[in-house]
């Protein structure tokens, strides 16, 4: 396996994720009609760390949060070489008429947003929805998505590719940024 280039430390990952919460503090204030939902499955590990910073932060225990499946809104579900596994959308409330954050890690292409927000719909209609990711990778969208709320902005090319490594599965938080897909291998 080769080693990525470290381009987020561990210590430098967690003021990124305080700077979200307190960003979302500010944008939100009392949550009231607002939730978030987090795409499953690597923004679910961002979520769940912005959920439990905020509850910390603001001693509000109340705030609504959602888990989201995508794996049959995806517009290339069908052309993968094996079976994909779905994982579980755990959303125990609608989103009519709410202010949704949606959470993800990485933004690249767009189309992982494009199935959220296809998915999410049949949850109701929300009143509005913002996009939180950790890593906006800007060049090579392939779809007019932007992050409302960012982590960092990586200037990537296109066959490089971006890790968020989590310390509850890799040891350590950190970004890292490979040559390629394969050298992650």
């Amino acid at each position: 396996m080769n080693k990525g280039r470290i381009i987020i430390n561990k210590n430098r990952f967690s003021l990124t994720i305080e700077r979200l919460c307190h960003q979302l503090i500010e944008e939100f204030d009392d949550f009231e009609n607002t939730c978030l939902v987090g795409i499953q499955e690597r923004g679910v590990m961002l979520s769940d760390r912005i959920y439990k910073r905020l509850i910390d932060i603001t001693g509000f225990d109340d705030i609504q949060y959602g888990k989201l499946d995508i794996t049959f809104y995806r517009d290339d579900f069908r052309q993968r070489s094996k079976p994909l596994a779905p994982s579980h959308t755990e959303m125990n409330f609608l989103v009519e008429n709410k202010k949704v954050v949606l959470i993800d890690d990485v933004l690249y292409t767009g189309r992982t947003v494009q199935a959220a927000l296809s998915a999410l719909s049949d949850f109701g209609r929300p009143k509005s929805v913002e996009l939180l990711v950790l890593v906006d990778r800007r060049f090579n969208r392939h779809l007019p998505i932007q992050a409302d709320f960012k982590g960092i902005t990586v200037d990537a090319l296109d066959e490089e590719y971006v890790k968020v490594a989590w310390s509850n599965q890799s040891g350590e938080d950190q970004i890292l940024l490979y040559p390629d897909k394969k050298s992650m291998e």
